[in-house]
């Protein structure tokens, strides 16, 4: 498992960038942290002039958490004129003026003419100085540029690998143009106008039932503030079915609506509605999605789903042989036996043609795999279930 940050598994980035040279640093640990700080932003090139106290050191590799291909390839010199003998551009970083006549430039405007230079073929060097008091005039000297930070005037004074993770932050963000590592996945598409209101349609219905809106004159205007919360929040499909799953736990108390909760023609076509655009061209990992749908409709039937299942339930010719709103595959009947490789589909009056094409689709795939779709109307089966019954068991294998 990774850590908090580093994931060895990745491929880092590998860039020509400039070369830190760190001037009689006094401690391994500023050493190891700078050499941190520079794998943090893909600089890889680390001169030491003169350590104080040797090289290589035990501080050092401990406190460079990983950095190590930084420090075996450290180059050690005995003066910074020779650390800087190749550097066809050199920078000095400093927090004192020392009342010399060349430009002085911060991290962001210095990583742009480090860029400059790379590019065109040139050595570029960033001199860091001793903890204790930085860099001498003569070393400054050598610079062609100064770089300072903009900080505190009165505690300007930054650790030295802070230093160096300042300079190595601007000038990874202007190499790769400040491409995050990372984004928020898209884990399900955005919601459509019609999914939208589906579920504004459901809360305020549910807000009606408890007098929510009121006084009646200020209705339309509390109907378009809530409307304006959901419209803010650039939902996806997940977060539609989420939240219609919310507000029907809120309407029906704890138990849920084991002894109610019934849901009239309309109800049930606009759910049916939303569970056929989920459905179409969903992928194996949304899934989830439309199960979550399908307990919701089966745990609100309408009064001809209600019908029809304590029917299946106590006629014994089908008592256990038949479940409700399963999925068979990634599609779900509103009935199905698996044991007689039936599924009963109820049409409700006034189904909108995304459903009859949802269901015509479902059937052909059931089809394809051995099931019989047997389909019923929902005024039939509310008016004559006797009859609706009889002409099931007559699709049941062996019944001639």
């Amino acid at each position: 498992m990774s850590g908090s940050g580093t994931d060895k598994t990745k491929s880092g980035f590998d860039l020509a960038g400039p070369i830190v040279i760190l001037v009689e640093p006094q401690l391994g640990e500023n050493i190891g942290m700078a050499a941190r700080a520079m794998g943090n932003f893909a600089l890889t090139r680390l001169r030491i002039v003169n350590p104080r106290d040797g090289w290589p050191n035990i501080s050092a590799q401990r406190a460079a958490s990983g950095a190590d291909h930084i420090l075996d390839h450290v180059e050690l010199f005995d003066t910074v004129e020779q650390a800087v003998a190749d550097c066809t551009l050199l920078f000095a970083t400093t927090a004192r003026a020392h009342d010399q006549a060349k430009p002085v430039v911060g991290p962001e405007a210095a990583a742009r003419e480090m860029a400059g230079q790379t590019a065109a073929g040139g050595t570029v060097g960033i001199l860091f100085g001793r903890e204790r008091y930085g860099l001498q005039n003569e070393e400054v000297g050598l610079a062609n540029r100064i770089i300072t930070f903009p900080v505190n005037p009165g505690f300007a004074s930054l650790n030295l690998a802070q230093a160096v993770l300042l300079i190595g932050y601007e000038w990874f963000k202007l190499a790769t143009e400040g491409a995050l590592p990372f984004s928020m996945p898209e884990r399900s598409e955005p919601a459509s106008q019609h999914q939208m209101q589906a579920f504004f349609d459901n809360l305020v219905r549910e807000l009606d039932k408890v007098e929510f809106l009121r006084p009646a004159e200020k209705r339309e205007t509390m109907l378009v503030n809530l409307r304006n919360i959901f419209t803010r929040m650039d939902s996806t499909k997940q977060d539609m079915h989420t939240l219609h799953g919310v507000v029907m736990a809120i309407a029906e108390g704890r138990k849920g609506p084991a002894k109610g909760g019934v849901l009239d023609g309309a109800q049930a076509t606009r759910l049916r509605a939303l569970l056929a655009e989920h459905g179409q061209g969903a992928l194996p990992s949304e899934s989830g999605t439309v199960r979550g749908l399908a307990r919701l409709l089966r745990r609100n039937p309408t009064d001809a789903e209600r019908i029809m299942w304590q029917a299946l339930t106590r006629d014994r010719r089908f008592a256990g042989q038949f479940k409700r709103q399963t999925p068979v595959g990634r599609h779900i009947p509103d009935f199905v036996s698996f044991v007689h490789r039936i599924a009963i589909e109820l049409i409700n009056p006034g189904e909108t043609d995304l459903i009859v094409r949802d269901r015509a689709a479902r059937q052909a795939w059931l089809e394809t795999r051995g099931y019989r779709v047997v389909t019923m109307g929902v005024a039939d089966v509310e008016g004559d279930l006797a009859a609706e019954l009889d002409r099931l068991e007559s699709c049941l294998p062996g019944s001639s």
